[in-house]
């Protein structure tokens, strides 16, 4: 409570003097040049649409990137023309396959045209397997997609021979890929990762291969044989595959699901279907090369609205006003300058110090105080996402279920809303937060009780016998309050101490991905409006999954669910995937997001979106204000 007072008297007095402060300040010059300034909370990681998987980034990339669609500037769901001026099923009673009339105007920002073949390479580069894109999974609606990006060779060989003695639909559930519990280098490696020579050598001992029990030695034999031809043909993987995007010709892009799917245009607004540019990304290296030089300023080509023309590490990035954009004439802004702010109280000070238009965020203690003293410029928005931890199913003690089902119910969630987070969030009684029609069974919730019983269960009485656990999360402050609260809460309710570990947003990345941590904070902001952008980031190959866990039988409910044309049903066996999630805690949902936020006055047409996906094309800054010598919040 004292760090509480002492911080906000802090602020206080910080902002009474910056309210009085005369002259010109940085958000009146750039209001006058028409230039956004933008709290960004963390220097990003990159700016390649196929590499990143953060908020952060996609604030920057919508920028300088459009995709077949953009989203509407005050609707949820609305799509409006981007790349593409037209799109329509083939079949609207069963809309499984569709086309995308591109514009003839579109090009890339140093003059090049962009033409359907940029989305077809771009659709290839994302699946590439050496690419590893964490979002790769986001293109499995195509045909053939989820095949080619997972390598797999036994099945894709073998599909089109009649004379196979196994169905195909059975042979693709067959995982032939790396095993890190084989016993031998053939099976760490995978029967379709295997080269020339070691084939050769399957192929005079097929026992150098342990093979699944339902794999017959007929089969072993045809599968050995079929992928030794492919290999000796020197032919890539995207030889055998009938991709379901084609480009009939240069404005025309036509592209052929697994399934119907009605919401198609929604999920192409994510930044995953984004166009890159071929000629510039194969200058700098190759299809599948991670991290290379075509994203740096002097190199970038982009199609967006805007370009990017400076980057200053952990100072600022600004992008401005791209002169060959298609729609370029009726772009509100010159451009936008994003700052990686990450302390929540130094950008508030900034804010109101006249330092930029639009915060990323409003520190928990000044709610209050600024909705008291500027209630038009602070923003509360029901926000698409959800806050949870990540339990590591792979460490002790979260490989039992019933660990991580008490580490969950030991969390008094309206608590940690009402006396550390103070911004209107929801408790979360699930993963997905309920909208529109979806509305799942709360299976989440504050049981002491429950969680000592199970903790109990699972042999540790009163939290005797725990071993160390590590929380990991990031250097913020309200992080660190967070996970002191909950740490109180796990000693409180369980007899469990764990310790709080900090990182920086990008080493904390990094060692969720390397599945370095017992518990990590994390959260997830829906790519789209569809339950399934929360679901199918936990299938086993999910690049954001990151727990460890996987389960055979939610994987077939999504898929089933894609196989659902009636959107009712559909939704329903949804719900019922979550709820089998839900039960097996690989994750604690602690709440649902609400967005609190500063914006100056002189930002128009930033209209409230569930997404928080504003499309920059669409704002102007209030240039009739009188700016001389006025301080832009007094």
């Amino acid at each position: 409570m004292m760090r509480t007072i002492t911080i906000l008297c802090l602020l206080t007095a910080s902002l009474f003097t910056g309210a009085c402060k005369q002259g010109e300040t940085a958000v009146d010059r750039a209001t006058r040049e028409g230039i956004l300034i933008m709290g960004n909370t963390s220097e990003p990681k990159g700016l390649d649409p196929h590499i990143v998987s953060g908020v952060l980034e996609s604030n920057i990339i919508r920028a300088l990137f459009e995709g077949l669609v953009v989203g509407h500037p005050s609707k949820d769901g609305v799509a409006v023309p981007g790349v593409a001026e037209k799109w329509y099923p083939t079949d609207p009673e069963k809309p499984d396959e569709w086309v995308f009339e591109l514009r003839k105007d579109a090009r890339w920002s140093d003059g090049t045209p962009l033409t359907a073949e940029d989305f077809l390479f771009s659709f290839r580069r994302i699946l590439s397997p050496s690419l590893a894109s964490d979002y790769s999974f986001m293109l499995y609606y195509i045909r053939d997609a989820e095949s080619y990006h997972k390598s797999q060779r036994s099945y894709l060989t073998c599909r089109n021979d009649e004379s196979f003695p196994v169905p195909w639909e059975k042979l693709k559930k067959v995982d032939f890929g790396p095993n890190e519990n084989g016993k031998t280098k053939f099976n760490k490696k995978g029967l379709d990762h295997l080269k020339v020579e070691q084939i050769r050598a399957l192929k005079s001992d097929p026992d150098l291969f342990q093979w699944p029990e339902d794999v017959s030695p007929e089969v072993r034999e045809i599968l050995i044989q079929k992928n030794l031809e492919f290999a000796e043909s020197g032919k890539g993987l995207w030889d055998l595959i009938d991709f379901g995007a084609t480009a009939p010709d240069p404005h025309t892009l036509k592209v052929k699901l697994n399934s119907p799917i009605a919401f198609l245009p929604e999920i192409t607004k994510h930044y995953t279907w984004y166009p890159v540019p071929k000629h510039s990304i194969l200058e700098h290296g190759r299809i599948g090369d991670r991290f290379t030089d075509w994203t740096k300023p002097k190199n970038i080509v982009s199609n967006g609205a805007f370009i990017l023309t400076s980057w200053k590490f952990n100072d600022h990035i600004q992008v401005e006003r791209n002169p060959r954009y298609w729609d370029s004439s009726n772009v509100g802004l010159n451009g936008i300058r994003y700052l990686p702010i990450s302390n929540l109280y130094t950008e508030d000070r900034m804010y109101f110090d006249g330092q930029m238009h639009v915060t990323y965020s409003l520190a928990p203690e000044l709610i209050e105080y600024a909705r008291e003293r500027y209630p038009d410029q602070v923003r509360n928005e029901l926000y698409l996402g959800t806050y949870f931890i990540r339990a590591n199913v792979t460490r002790e003690p979260f490989t039992d279920p019933r660990v991580r089902m008490a580490f969950s119910k030991a969390i008094d969630q309206q608590s940690l809303i009402t006396n550390v987070l103070k911004g209107g969030q929801k408790p979360a009684g699930g993963l997905v937060p309920p909208f529109g029609e979806y509305q799942p069974a709360k299976t989440v919730g504050f049981d002491p009780e429950g969680a000592r019983r199970l903790l109990a269960e699972a042999g540790y009485p009163g939290g005797e016998g725990m071993p160390e656990i590590e929380f990991l999360t990031t250097d913020k402050e309200t992080s660190k309050a967070n996970a002191e609260a909950l740490q109180a809460m796990w000693k409180d309710n369980l007899g469990v101490s764990i310790r709080i570990k900090q990182m920086e947003w990008t080493s904390y990345i990094t060692t969720m991905f390397e599945k370095d941590y017992g518990l990590a904070a994390g959260g997830w902001i829906g790519d789209y409006l569809d339950p399934l952008t929360f679901l199918d980031m936990w299938m086993k190959d999910g690049g954001n999954n990151r727990t460890g866990w996987h389960n055979e039988e939610f994987e077939a409910l999504l898929k089933k669910a894609g196989n659902t044309g009636d959107p009712q049903a559909r939704y329903r066996v949804l719900e019922e995937a979550e709820a089998l999630f839900l039960s097996e805690s690989p994750i604690l949902p602690l709440y649902w997001y609400t967005r609190n936020y500063l914006i100056h006055p002189d930002v128009k047409g930033w209209d409230p979106l569930i997404l928080d996906n504003h499309p920059y094309k669409f704002l102007q800054l209030d240039r009739s204000r009188n700016l001389s010598l006025q301080n832009p919040v007094r």
